[in-house]
């Protein structure tokens, strides 16, 4: 004999009931713990801009036309001078041309050098039309030697004519926050309107000194560029000579021209701390380099003042499931601060009342964390909520009633 279960309408709805909510419960579960903890929304318009840290034109005397001293994790600047004066930067033009080219190349391909590439004036690799290099070969040629021969080969191998090549360095330029800077070129031999800034080659060469590559390459102090199948072998000694001279030093790039005067563009670490520094038009370029990085290292210390690691705080959402939740930095905050000043940095935190009402998905900016020195405000970061937050339900309250 069969038995037959009968369920009365009130019944069903109860299951149905049930069975929702332990699906949505489920799935609110899954995407609060598939979300990594500390996660960093960075920005994607473009690389984050330099900062000024109060009382950034005090420092070292400094002959250059234009100069800049950077910490390069935070971005802070702790010196400038005619920062933003658009002036010919000779070979320093290279780092934004290496960029490119590893960020646009195929650093295995092999370049057949053109007549014209063979033909460009200046410092040389000695390339001849008709050598064939490996793109890798060529690009630390191109930096160490700094070869303007080696530039043309990489621009037209890449991008089929110099011109198209430097149209990408001028968009890549614009991305990473260099505004400032029109490049006519690949190496920079004088061009009408080939100009940039102390400060626009700061944040190039930061930008830069994060690829692996370039930070490797433009430290190397000497090395043997190799042509394919071993037709010919050259050796190329880095034009930087803070590389031999100064501690910690390890990059970037030299310029000269009788326009642009003597260039340089210098990184240094130590102890974890990396600084970069410009000098345009300087009437001793290793001297003023050094004095600069010298004065970073010895008068300024990094604080790591909020990570995208831990929460600043727990935000309460009314009417919100969760609740409550916790509210990370998109970014990390650092600050360089002066030695013995460190007590006259103060961070602060500020939530958006607005931002409070569910549902709010993940990444929702509810607020900012931001410190001041000496009463002004230097850096902020955005506080953002890293999971999803649903209006609470009337059958979530009926089960915590219930518990």
């Amino acid at each position: 004999m069969k038995t037959v279960f009968y369920f009365s309408r009130r019944k069903i709805l109860l299951i149905f009931i049930i069975v929702l909510f332990s699906l949505s419960f489920y799935r609110g579960i899954q995407r609060v713990k598939d979300l990594p903890v500390g996660s960093d929304y960075k920005r994607i318009t473009g690389y984050p801009d330099l900062i000024y840290l109060p009382e950034y034109a005090s420092g070292p005397r400094i002959q250059a036309r234009a100069a800049i001293l950077v910490e390069a994790v935070s971005g802070m600047i702790l010196y400038a001078k005619n920062e933003h004066s658009r002036r010919a930067p000779a070979s320093t033009t290279k780092v934004l041309t290496a960029i490119v080219t590893l960020e646009k190349g195929n650093l295995e391909d092999v370049v057949r050098v053109s007549r014209q590439a063979a033909s460009t004036g200046g410092s040389s690799l000695w390339l001849k039309a008709g050598d064939r290099i490996v793109l890798s070969e060529l690009l630390k040629g191109t930096l160490l030697r700094s070869g303007n021969d080696g530039c043309v080969a990489i621009a037209q191998h890449i991008a089929g004519t110099e011109r198209a090549f430097v149209e990408l360095m001028n968009r890549k330029a614009k991305e990473i926050g260099a505004l400032n800077t029109n490049f006519r070129n690949t190496h920079g031999l004088r061009a009408p309107s080939h100009y940039t800034t102390a400060f626009d080659l700061a944040q190039i060469t930061r930008y830069a000194m994060d690829n692996k590559n370039f930070a490797d390459l433009v430290s190397t102090k000497e090395g043997a560029v190799e042509w394919y199948e071993g037709k010919k072998k050259a050796t190329v000694r880095n034009t930087n000579r803070l590389l031999w001279s100064f501690v910690g030093a390890d990059g970037v790039k030299t310029g000269t021209t009788n326009e642009a005067g003597h260039c340089l563009v210098a990184s240094a670490t130590r102890d974890g701390r990396r600084f970069i520094s410009v000098v345009l038009h300087s009437p001793n370029r290793w001297d003023e380099s050094s004095r600069l990085l010298e004065y970073g290292f010895n008068n300024f210390t990094l604080h790591l003042l909020a990570s995208v690691e831990r929460p600043e705080t727990a935000l309460s959402i009314p009417g919100g499931w969760p609740s409550e939740v916790p509210v990370y930095p998109r970014n990390n905050l650092l600050a360089v601060l002066p030695l013995g000043k460190e007590g006259l940095a103060q961070k602060k935190i500020t939530l958006d009342p607005q931002s409070m009402e569910p549902p709010v998905r993940p990444g929702t900016v509810v607020g900012k964390v931001f410190f001041k020195y000496r009463g002004v405000e230097v850096e902020t970061v955005d506080l953002v909520i890293l999971q999803n937050v649903k209006k609470d339900n009337w059958w979530r309250r009926l089960w915590r009633r219930g518990k």
